[in-house]
C-alpha cells in the first residue's frame, strides 16, 4: 500500500485554498472565510467547517443531496469502512450534505452510515468552493492535501483510492453475507 498523501495531488479552484503561500508538503491552507462557515450536526448544533479537521486528519465527502440515488449508494459504501481501520490510520470520515439537519438521522438509518455527518443547509460552503456536484477532500489542520471534483453525478472518486491516499486499508465492497437455504 502507498504511503499516505502529504502534499497536494490535484489542482483545485482558488476558492478552496488560501491565497497565502504554503509549503506543499503540508498541503495548502483552507481559505479563512470558508473555514469559518457553519455546518450543522444531527441535533442542529452549529460547528465551523474548519473546526471539523483543524486538529485531526479527515476525509470530507460532500454529497449532492440526500435524495440523490448515486450519493445514497456512495454513502452506503462509506458506511462499510470499519471504524477500526480509520482509527488505526488516525483519520476521521465526514460526510456533508445539502439539507436540513432534520434529514441526517433518517439518511443515516437508510444508508447504515455511522461516521460523522453534517449539513450545509444554506449551501454556503458549496457555493464558496464552487461545487456543482460532489467533492472529496483529504485534509488536516485546516490544510487541504487532495481534492476531487465530480464531473457528473457518476464521477465519485473510488472509495479505496481515497482510503489509500490517507493510509487506510482498502475495504472489500464485494463481500456478501453467506446465505444458507433450507
Amino acid at each position: 500500500m502507498a504511503e499516505p498523501v502529504t502534499r497536494q495531488v490535484s489542482g483545485c479552484a482558488g476558492r478552496v485554498l488560501s491565497s497565502s503561500g504554503s509549503n506543499t508538503e503540508r498541503g495548502q491552507p483552507l481559505a479563512a472565510d470558508v473555514a469559518e462557515l457553519p455546518v450543522l450536526d444531527a441535533s442542529g448544533r452549529r460547528v465551523t467547517f474548519g473546526a471539523l479537521f483543524q486538529e485531526r486528519r479527515a476525509v470530507v465527502v460532500f454529497v449532492r443531496h440526500f435524495l440523490c440515488y448515486v450519493c445514497k449508494e456512495y454513502v452506503e459504501d462509506l458506511a462499510k469502512i470499519p471504524k477500526s481501520a480509520l482509527r488505526e490510520a488516525d483519520v476521521t470520515l465526514i460526510v456533508i450534505g445539502q439539507s436540513s439537519y432534520h434529514h441526517i438521522e433518517p439518511f443515516c438509518k437508510l444508508t447504515g452510515y455511522s461516521h460523522e455527518i453534517y449539513v450545509d443547509p444554506e449551501r454556503e460552503i458549496y457555493k464558496r468552493l464552487g461545487m456543482k456536484r460532489g467533492e472529496e477532500i483529504s485534509s488536516s489542520g485546516n490544510n487541504i492535501h487532495f481534492v476531487h471534483r465530480d464531473r457528473n453525478r457518476l464521477d465519485h472518486k473510488p472509495i479505496n483510492s481515497v482510503l489509500q491516499l490517507v493510509g487506510v486499508q482498502p475495504v472489500n465492497f464485494m463481500s456478501r453475507p453467506t446465505v444458507i437455504h433450507v
